[in-house]
């Protein structure tokens, strides 16, 4: 039998893909100030996005029609197959590329193991994965980083580059644009039933392994200016942190939002994950949720993983759900 089919790998991780990150209030508390009042002597280039809003990648201006791109993303497994966990890790670290206006051009890997505990053939398989789907978004993988840890993590660090005349970042925004999203939530409480119960939800896995690369070329098609991904924070929490840096006041329309075939059944069943949660209670006191039931505010927050772009435009083939308005009392609003 192969290995991979008697070892369910979300057995060994305190959480699942995006749901594990540090929550977003207790996040933003160990880097406010970080970013400012630190003096870099003789940099290479003008860092034109840093860690003022946490955008989705640092970008630094080498000339006068190139910037790099930098970010990375890692987390414990999602599913329980290592072959679509790498994939879906490699496609959601190089989804900060894709947010921000960018291409990839090369990635590092990084990987957790417990080695004695669980074999190097599925370490390989996780590999083999990511590989995989870097190379159909033509992105080199060169190496990386590993270490023996008590619990499996994988992700990648990533390069890549971008016209800094042509930025997406979460401080554009303005009243009177759209808001679309590119990809159906769902992911998190899907893959939070999967972890509890093993059943398989292949519409979650194509999702997570689908490359937000076509959405980020038709945004800028579009001339988009303003964007984020939709990923551990939830649609809620991404759309907060874009009208708060953007000084606007986001208003989604929750029966517009598309969600996946059987997440509201898991959300019923209550397969509704820990990051989900507090996701929530972060938004709460800048929102207006009266016009939704707890439920669906919850699936609103559901932590995604390798979710869509949220776009500050209208774009082919993505449902508009809500627009940005003039900052009111919130800076969130859920019709």
């Amino acid at each position: 039998m192969n290995p991979s089919e008697r070892i369910r790998l979300t057995q060994y991780a305190h959480g699942g893909g995006c749901a594990c990150k540090i929550p977003p209030g207790e996040l933003e508390d160990v880097l406010r100030g970080l970013g400012r009042g630190v003096r870099v002597r003789d940099p290479a280039g003008e860092l034109l996005v840093g860690l003022d809003d946490g955008d989705d990648a640092t970008v630094v201006r080498l000339g006068e029609d190139l910037a790099v791109l930098a970010t990375t993303d890692f987390f414990t497994p999602v599913v329980d197959d290592p072959y679509d966990w790498g994939r879906i890790a490699a496609a959601n670290a190089l989804s900060d590329v894709y947010a921000t206006g960018g291409r990839p051009l090369v990635a590092v890997n990084l990987l957790a193991w417990p080695r004695g505990v669980l074999p190097f053939e599925l370490a390989r398989e996780v590999l083999r994965g990511g590989l995989e789907l870097a190379a159909e978004a033509g992105c080199h993988v060169a190496g990386g980083h590993s270490v023996d840890d008590p619990e499996p993590k994988y992700g990648m660090a990533v390069t890549g580059l971008v016209d800094p005349g042509r930025v997406l970042r979460s401080d554009a925004g303005k009243p009177g644009v759209p808001l679309s999203l590119t990809k159906p939530l769902g992911i998190g409480v899907l893959n939070t039933k999967h972890k509890a119960t093993g059943e398989v939800f292949p519409q979650a896995v194509a999702v997570m392994t689908r490359l937000n690369r076509e959405a980020a070329e038709a945004a800028l098609a579009a001339g988009a200016v303003c964007a984020t991904d939709v990923t551990g924070f939830g649609l809620l929490g991404h759309a907060f942190k874009l009208a708060r840096a953007s000084g606007v006041t986001a208003s989604i329309d929750s029966a517009a939002v598309p969600c996946l075939d059987g997440a509201r059944q898991a959300l019923r069943e209550g397969y509704v994950s820990g990051g989900t949660q507090r996701n929530l209670e972060w938004v709460r006191p800048y929102s207006d949720l009266s016009a939704v039931t707890e439920e669906e505010a919850l699936l609103l927050a559901d932590a995604q993983t390798s979710g869509g772009l949220l776009v500050a435009g209208e774009i082919p083939g993505a449902p508009v759900v809500g627009e940005l308005e003039p900052r009111g009392e919130h800076a969130l609003v859920v019709r």
